[in-house]
């Protein structure tokens, strides 16, 4: 249902949030000069950490949370905020495990690590998942709100894929890695200001955010605290920490999208800087997110749009919450629909862009005879406007393909649980070799894809996560907080599942819930691996230390005194001084003497 258009003022600031975005694109392709693809797509390694901690942010907290987070709320409770202490764990690791190691070694595709410790082939392999995750995570980023807002507000739903995949891929491919940070970092505030804008209004409606609140604690939004370890339960503390947390690793500390921000970093002082302060956004955007599906709570508690079938799918209560209380005033509607669609900008060119450094480095340039710099120059924005023009016709199809959209977002966590443990593997496994590292990603992902395929085809026989009560006994004819509906007033027939846990404990693998997936795929792999190399005599081969996690990384050896120590090649591997540059690690045989902690 159509609640209402976008104004003249709407179109003008979601237009100049598209504009501006543009903008920042032909600023650094003017100011800018790009003398090789690697300045161009690595922003010459000399980034300081406060627009890329933001960047980090903002390259996965897209539409899909800033539509998410608060319909979760909503159904569930405030069960988002268990994701502060899964991020605060994921972000350690990430700082103290992977972020030393790929710093260290001064690779432009996080996969070039791979042929480091294994072989090419392992390199291809990691390759190739990343970018079928990252194009397939794409459409979908693409395809969500413009679907979400299309039924209502008008807002046409081809047009809403088609401008976000120009506006990405034109200032992807003009600008470069710069203008996709520092367009992250607009893009992030235009989301808290989204999120500000409801959580305000909100207040003003209902007399104060005392009173939001107070009805949020009456209807059990505050209370709804679930700590089962039960596998089956997605919203539990146990799932959500757990799996979230080998979820997310396999985004900061393996993904290309993130190992690219924090190894264009001008320092490794600069790099964790950039981590740590992603922390502290990512705990802004979070709780503005819960305090924004409270703040919908509280407006709808006794009359809620969909069971009174106002909205066709639960998915459209947040446009439909924002236009309801935003469109009254000339431009907030505009910027809330601003901000889901800058989530979906700042994911989608952090993915171009991480797709164009990859295929470059990992596919095309191996295949080419010592080519210019301008051509591989040419050829990576070549690459930019493939990957723009794939990632839209992902969302194209799964707008005409509707159905197929759940699949692909669980195949792309299935891609990443696996691929987390083959990097975990080399890092912390000196024993780890290739036999090993085949064996056990390809029973990692055996295991993984027999799973979700086994819960397509055998279900769950109950929700075991039913959504909180809503109530309609406050509905009338015609009852919003500033618009009319039009509905049909029916008494929705709900039909919680109020069974027990214990009828069902023996475990059924094809019931666990989705979180838990990356964390089975990754464990597997890390295991069968390690035992694999063990049976192939990985535990007698020499690898070299750089490859592998050092003492001198860990947090516990930073007050230690200073060894000097030499690492060939790649670059200085510990000290935050500014690192040769990447064109000088092409030059073999040149070492460097340096300082440890």
């Amino acid at each position: 249902m159509q609640i209402g258009d976008l104004d003249l003022a709407d179109y003008m600031v979601f237009f100049a949030m598209l504009l501006i975005s543009a903008l920042i694109g032909i600023y650094y392709a003017l100011t800018e000069s790009y003398e090789t693809y690697i300045d161009l797509l690595m922003a010459g390694q000399q980034m300081t950490g406060y627009p890329v901690s933001l960047s980090l942010m903002a390259s996965f907290l897209s539409a899909i949370t800033v539509l998410g987070v608060p319909l979760d709320v909503y159904k569930y409770g405030a069960i988002p905020l268990y994701d502060l202490v899964t991020y605060t764990i994921v972000i350690f690791i990430t700082g103290e495990l992977y972020l030393p190691v790929f710093y260290r070694l001064r690779i432009i595709s996080t996969y070039e690590y791979l042929e480091l410790r294994f072989n090419k082939f392992i390199r291809l392999i990691g390759t190739v998942v990343f970018i079928l995750q990252m194009v397939f995570y794409s459409g979908i980023v693409i395809f969500v709100p413009a679907l979400a807002f299309s039924d209502v507000t008008g807002f046409g739903l081809q047009t809403a894929v088609f401008a976000t995949g120009v506006v990405c891929t034109f200032y992807c491919t003009v600008g470069g890695l710069r203008a996709v940070i520092w367009t992250d970092f607009f893009q992030t505030l235009i989301m808290i200001a989204g999120f500000l804008s409801i959580i305000v209004k909100a207040s003003i409606i209902q007399g104060g955010l005392s009173n939001i609140i107070k009805h949020s604690k009456d209807g059990g939004r505050l209370s709804n605290w679930v700590f089962s370890p039960h596998p089956y339960i997605d919203n539990s503390f146990w799932t959500i920490v757990i799996g979230g947390i080998f979820t997310w690793t396999g985004v900061y500390g393996i993904n290309h999208c993130q190992v690219q921000r924090y190894t264009c970093c001008k320092s490794k002082f600069h790099a964790k800087l950039a981590l740590y302060l992603n922390l502290m956004g990512l705990y802004v955007v979070i709780i503005c997110g819960v305090l924004c599906g409270l703040s919908l709570y509280s407006l709808y508690h006794d009359c809620d749009p969909y069971e009174a079938h106002v909205i066709k799918e639960e998915h459209q209560i947040v446009p439909f919450v924002a236009m309801d209380i935003l469109s009254v005033e000339p431009g907030l509607a505009g910027l809330f629909v601003s901000a889901a669609y800058g989530g979906t900008l700042s994911t989608v060119s952090s993915s171009i862009n991480a797709l164009a450094v990859v295929t470059m480095e990992d596919i095309i340039k191996p295949f080419l005879h010592d080519p210019s710099p301008a051509t591989l120059s040419i050829i990576s924005k070549a690459i930019c406007i493939f990957y723009g023009v794939a990632c839209v016709m992902m969302a194209i199809m799964a707008v005409v393909f509707g159905s197929l959209t759940k699949m692909i977002v669980r195949v792309t966590g299935i891609l990443g649980g696996p691929l987390l443990g083959l990097f975990t593997l080399g890092i912390l496994n000196p024993f780890a070799n290739v036999s090993g590292s085949i064996i056990g990603i390809t029973i990692g992902y055996t295991i993984s894809f027999w799973i979700s395929i086994g819960s397509q085809l055998y279900p769950r026989p109950f929700d075991f996560n039913p959504p909180l009560p809503v109530s309609i006994e406050n509905c009338t004819e015609a009852r919003t907080i500033y618009h009319n509906w039009t509905r049909v007033l029916e008494q929705p027939v709900l039909i919680p599942w109020k069974g027990n846990l214990k009828s069902y404990q023996m475990l059924n693998l094809y019931w666990i819930s989705d979180m838990y997936i990356c964390m089975i795929g990754s464990t597997i792999t890390i295991l069968t691996g390690s035992i694999a190399s063990i049976a192939t005599g990985g535990i007698h081969q020499d690898i070299k230390k750089r490859l592998l996690l050092m003492k001198e990384d860990t947090i516990l050896c930073y007050f230690k005194k200073k060894k000097s120590m030499e690492v060939c090649d790649l670059g200085p591997p510990h000290d935050d001084s500014p690192p040769p540059s990447l064109r000088d690690r092409e030059r073999p045989g040149k070492c460097y003497s340096t300082s440890t902690n």
